[in-house]
């Protein structure tokens, strides 16, 4: 059964930050900043840092400039004259130095160092004017109080109106609130990987006791990230059973279709592709909808695909809707399914927010009576008055920029879609499990026949004018190119500004009529106008932004020139050099360059050179980027993990999808003693979505 609310041994994890030792309400709203709002969210904020604090018995014994923990007894005081400090002198064991004030309170500070007094004094010293001098001590204790001070201090990361003192303070004070909770990780596992309860593993995190006990493969700070990624996997993993319950259509069809399609390709299938089809043929076959991911990296052949996909639901008797985020690459899909489709007797049609009054009726009536077999379009098929006969299959292309809402919208188009997600951003393994751990995975990792290598040079920018002669003679042979322009700075004005500027030279030098433009400032129906002019082959170079960055295919371009290449991201970079390769001639990049270039960038640029893989390019770039930046936070549905490195950790993420797989497959309803446990660990890591979805009885 689902539960109704949090269970009450959780409360004290809950309650409001006031009731922690040294937390007020003003302190308690400067909390926000660290995005932490309960005991809970502070408990899984770790320590980043640490300083260690051991007592010596002489600064003589320290490194300087460094943290120091000394013994001392107080001298005397020497108040500030006028705006000078206020100093303090102090005699350890074996030498005399000075504690050193600004702005301080003279009062105060006789109160605190009594001259003759003993007290331990922590903190950075330095060298001035050979003076050796501790500026504002972190900790001034009296030695009875010394136990207090922990001889590894834990550092954490900082908001305004949030001192270290009381972040440490806090955390202490939360850890006395943390229940024994019953252990929802597989005993297996967890024996062979070492890790401590989750209740002794959160007081070692907080506790470090050296540098080690900082590190990411820490068994307790392991443990914690697991704990994380195993919640966000339950969530998708539920999600997933709830999706494969749901009644579908089990739509299998006699090949009747496809074998024309094959029997007319110049070209047999790769082993990558007749894999996907014949794992999309199986969960189109099945009882309950299919939700499948399939990634195929540059020209890898997800195109035929897609088809082979959309005849079987044709076979079946029904219909397939094949959706792109752009007009532009609606129409090439449409252009590059049409001939196949004809070729096995299909009526497929396009649908855009282009088509309008008698035109679109007709279509509209065409479809929902079941004579538009195969319909490819934009967001535009989500429109209410779009209604299907019989659609059993929606392939959304480009994913990244469709949310997980439209997805769930286009389904609900049909009584029980299966749906198709393709993208040609080959994504990285832990991302793709992060993001879609909820969908099965096809890959396409092998490049058709026929596809021509690309050969990647770096350029500096010095020699353009040596690049245009290149140019020159390249068009003189009949071949096309296209000219990327730098992305100047995050307004697509600036942008728009920099191609007109590039444009306007490049038209001097090798002719008018021969060069074209295109921008994300110019309307749409003037975009594809252009697009279709190079295309058709009118024009030979095209000056760009990234707008022709996914999809565009004109199989005559082979020279892909990327200005200021340094300023772009790795998988830009590749997807930008899939636009040249597609046709018989031997193919191109430069990517021109700025010097002198930056580690990174050089980096970036080498992988470039030196590999055409897909795969092997996203991992680098997520090295070097980072998960957020690799596909943009805003959108990109990726939670976010307080403990756990998206980035470093891509075993232990799946680990916890194998283990969430594995437990509900055991236990669908979560009622063993393991599946109990996990409950705990969705509504402690606040999944509360993913407990509507534990399956009732």
């Amino acid at each position: 059964m689902a539960e109704k609310g949090r269970p009450p041994i959780l409360f004290p994890l809950f309650a409001g930050l006031e009731t922690l030792d040294g937390v007020g309400p003003k302190i308690a709203r400067n909390f926000a900043g660290l995005d932490v709002s309960t005991p809970k969210d502070l408990l899984l904020t770790l320590p980043s840092g640490g300083i260690d604090r051991t007592r010596k018995a002489s600064i003589r014994e320290a490194q300087v400039p460094g943290t120091v923990t000394v013994e001392v007894t107080v001298g005397r005081h020497r108040p500030s004259a006028g705006r000078g400090p206020y100093r303090v002198e102090v005699d350890d064991a074996e030498t005399r130095f000075e504690l050193v004030f600004f702005h301080a309170r003279g009062d105060y500070l006789q109160k605190l160092l009594p001259t003759g007094a003993r007290r331990i004094v922590s903190g950075k010293l330095e060298l001035f004017d050979s003076v050796a001098q501790m500026v504002h001590p972190d900790h001034i204790l009296p030695p009875e109080e010394a136990g207090t001070l922990p001889a590894f201090e834990p550092v954490y990361p900082l908001t305004a109106g949030i001192t270290n003192k009381v972040m440490h303070k806090a955390a202490q004070s939360a850890l006395t609130r943390v229940p024994e909770l019953p252990e929802w990780i597989d005993g297996e596992l967890k024996r062979q990987k070492g890790w401590p309860d989750w209740h002794e593993a959160l007081a070692a995190a907080h506790n470090p006791q050296g540098a080690e006990d900082l590190s990411r493969s820490a068994k307790a700070r392991e443990r914690l990230a697991f704990d994380e990624l195993f919640a966000h996997q339950m969530t998708l993993a539920l999600a997933r059973a709830t999706r494969r319950r749901q009644k579908g259509f089990s739509t299998s069809g006699d090949g009747g279709l496809r074998q024309k399609v094959l029997d007319a390709l110049p070209f047999s299938p790769t082993g990558a592709q007749l894999r996907a089809i014949s794992e999309i043929e199986a969960d189109m076959a099945a009882p309950t909808r299919m939700s499948r991911l399939l990634q195929g990296d540059v020209g890898a052949g997800k195109t035929l695909v897609a088809l082979m996909t959309l005849l079987i639901a044709v076979e079946a008797g029904g219909q397939g809707v094949m959706m792109a985020p752009t007009s532009i690459l609606a129409g090439q899909h449409y252009a590059n399914l049409r001939p196949m489709a004809e070729e096995a007797g299909v009526v497929i049609e396009m649908l855009t927010g282009a088509d309008k009054g008698a035109e679109r009726a007709a279509k509209l009536r065409a479809l929902a009576a079941g004579d538009i077999q195969i319909l490819v379009g934009t967001h535009a098929v989500f429109q209410d008055d779009v209604t299907f006969a019989d659609l059993r299959l929606a392939i959304v292309d480009e994913q990244h920029r469709f949310g997980v809402a439209e997805r769930v919208r286009l389904s609900a188009k049909g009584m029980a879609t299966d749906v198709l997600v393709m993208t040609a951003t080959p994504i990285p393994r832990t991302l793709s499990l992060a993001q879609y751990g909820d969908m099965d995975v096809s890959v396409l990792d092998e490049k058709p026949p026929g596809r021509q290598p690309v050969t990647t040079a770096l350029v500096s920018t010095g020699r353009i004018a040596e690049v245009v002669a290149h140019l020159r003679q390249a068009i003189g042979e009949g071949r096309q190119a296209y000219w990327v322009c730098p992305l100047v700075e995050e307004s697509e004005v600036t942008d728009a500004a920099a191609a007109e500027e590039r444009f306007a030279h490049l038209r001097a030098e090798l002719g008018e009529g021969v060069v074209a433009l295109v921008h994300g400032r110019l309307p749409p129906s003037e975009k594809d106008a252009v697009m279709a002019r190079f295309q058709a082959g009118e024009t030979r170079v095209l000056v760009a932004t990234t707008v022709i960055e996914v999809g565009v295919d004109v199989p005559n371009a082979s020279i892909m020139v990327i200005e200021e290449a340094d300023r772009f991201g790795l998988a830009q970079l590749h997807q930008l050099r899939g636009r040249v390769g597609r046709g018989a001639a031997a193919s191109t990049c430069l990517l021109l360059y700025r010097s002198p270039l930056g580690e990174t960038a050089k980096r970036r640029l080498m992988v470039l050179r030196e590999t055409e893989d897909g795969f092997r390019i996203a991992e680098e770039d997520l090295a070097i980027r980072g998960a957020g930046d690799l596909i943009g936070t805003a959108q990109s549905g990726l939670p976010r993990f307080r403990i756990a490195d998206l980035e470093l950790q891509t075993p232990l993420m799946a680990l916890a999808q194998s283990g969430a797989r594995a437990l509900l497959a055991r236990d669908a309803t979560l009622e063993s003693q393991q599946g109990k446990a996990a409950r705990a660990l969705l509504w402690l890591m606040e999944q509360d979505k993913a407990i509507g979805l534990i399956r009732a009885g």
